[in-house]
């Protein structure tokens, strides 16, 4: 009966110190022969909340120099996710077999791989990426140490001449901040 505790008590320390489990991979496929690529703009007041949520709100859009960046400076319900996520209103997307390629404001760069699943830093900061296509969205989650997620959904609209990109930060159901962006095709 000792030894059953022992075992027991053993099994339950190693349960809590599992942590978060990994997010799953993503399809490495574009299935539905999904075309992003192209230049877009940001629509103005584009940026839209949920009017139930209590959480830092992404300030309208003003007029700043086309060669100047936007990140998301606040610490979207408190996540240290926001580094992660970049903006502007200027959109060039460029796609290939294996993935696309987000140029924002003609000065920052993101790249994310088809069905990609490793870890990614910014200074101190690690987070586990997965990406990748869920049907005709093309979906990017990236995992904090706290088990916070955020997510980015991109999807086209109105025959193509519309993207509509969702973003949150969710912690287990618990969704700490969400926005949607819409850009228009030049």
């Amino acid at each position: 009966m000792k030894r059953f505790t022992i075992l027991l008590i053993a099994a339950f320390l190693l349960a809590s110190c599992a942590g978060t489990p990994p997010l799953p991979s993503r399809s490495g496929g574009n299935p539905a022969q999904i075309d992003l690529a192209g230049q877009w703009t940001m629509r103005a007041n584009a940026r839209v909340l949920r009017d139930d949520e209590q959480m830092i709100r992404v300030p309208p859009r003003t007029a700043r120099p086309s060669n100047q960046r936007q990140s998301t400076n606040s610490r979207a319900g408190g996540s240290s996710l926001h580094v992660f996520l970049t903006s502007g209103n200027d959109l060039k997307i460029s796609q290939t077999v294996y993935a696309l390629f987000f140029s924002f404001d003609r000065a920052i760069v993101r790249e994310y791989n088809f069905g990609e699943n490793r870890t990614i830093s910014i200074g101190p900061i690690r987070a586990q990426r997965v990406s990748g296509w869920d049907g005709a969205t093309f979906v990017v989650e990236t995992m904090g140490k706290e088990g916070d997620v955020l997510t980015e959904a991109w999807s086209l609209t109105d025959g193509g001449t519309v993207l509509m990109r969702d973003i949150s930060i969710r912690k287990g159901e618990d969704t700490r901040f969400a926005t949607r962006q819409i850009f228009d095709r030049n």
